[in-house]
């Protein structure tokens, strides 16, 4: 099988409680969760930008993909992140980026499962959505991320309703969301904004709920149906990268089997690790060879 992941490759600068770090971000942690449960036959192809500056930061897991798609770049973006142990982080981005070209792709239907994350909100535009979706009969699983979250004149990054939704809903088969980005799909009521998602022809939304685990809302004969998971306990070292280690397991997974309460809890099962352990310094425990 081939998997396209797609979204920025970013530098984040790291404020965790006073300790602070430089380390690859962004669409990073999908490849690597992709890495940890896919077969050795499985091909793993990623559209991002990158420079050569940086590279040196992702080499370790980019080398082991196809990087046909890896778009030359001047600069890349950086977030801060300033994180507590309790409640949503803060992000303020530098040189926030220009959407990914899609014009090299060719033949979309090669893929069996199509992953967009909006690591920076920019990653592609709802047009470049909906030309995917023209040209692609396979799943796309899509994780709302930072398209949740506007940008001010000082490039912080506040929650936001993200612009003409609808346009972007439409052209999904599998969201993404957490807790606090659920809210920007439409109102503070969130049981509006699940039907909202379903409506719009979403098969299955997943919300993150952090240390609560998960849930995974779908359609059955009109009624709203849900499957809540919870998480283990485990000791909180790393907050950076679980949600899309988690999206990426749950992706592939479905893609396997076609079970979605499974996929849920191997997504929260690998999610789990990366929130347990510091990822960077233990990458190997991430990759399937």
């Amino acid at each position: 099988m081939k998997i396209l992941l797609v979204g920025h490759s970013i530098i984040d600068n790291i404020d965790f409680e006073g300790i602070k770090r430089i380390l690859p971000g962004g669409i990073f942690y999908s490849v690597l969760g992709t890495l940890a449960v896919k077969n050795t036959s499985d091909q793993v192809f990623l559209l991002t930008s990158m420079n050569k500056e940086n590279y040196f930061l992702f080499e370790k897991v980019y080398s082991r993909i196809n990087r046909d798609f890896l778009i030359p770049a001047d600069s890349m973006p950086e977030v801060f992140l300033q994180i507590s142990e309790v409640g949503e982080r803060g992000e303020r981005y530098l040189n926030i980026s220009r959407p990914l070209m899609i014009d090299g792709i060719g033949d979309w239907n090669r893929f069996g499962g199509i992953l967009i994350n909006m690591i920076t909100g920019f990653d592609i535009s709802a047009g470049q959505l909906k030309t995917i979706r023209e040209n692609y009969s396979g799943p796309i699983y899509f994780d709302l991320h930072t398209l949740s979250r506007g940008v001010d004149e000082k490039l912080n990054r506040d929650f936001r309703p993200v612009p003409d939704i609808n346009d972007w809903l439409k052209n999904i088969d599998i969201l993404q969301c957490n807790q606090y980005e659920l809210r920007t799909i439409g109102n503070s009521d969130n049981t509006k904004n699940i039907e909202t998602v379903l409506n719009a022809g979403v098969k299955y939304l997943i919300v993150t709920r952090g240390e609560k685990g998960a849930s995974l809302y779908f359609k059955d004969l009109n009624e709203i149906k849900i499957i809540d998971k919870p998480a283990k306990a485990v000791k909180v070292v790393n907050k950076v990268g679980c949600g899309d280690v988690f999206g990426s397991v749950f992706f592939y997974n479905y893609l396997c089997r076609k079970d979605a309460e499974f996929s849920l809890e191997q997504a929260i099962e690998y999610s789990g690790r990366a929130v347990s352990v510091n990822i960077f310094n233990n990458i190997d425990l991430f990759i399937n060879d």
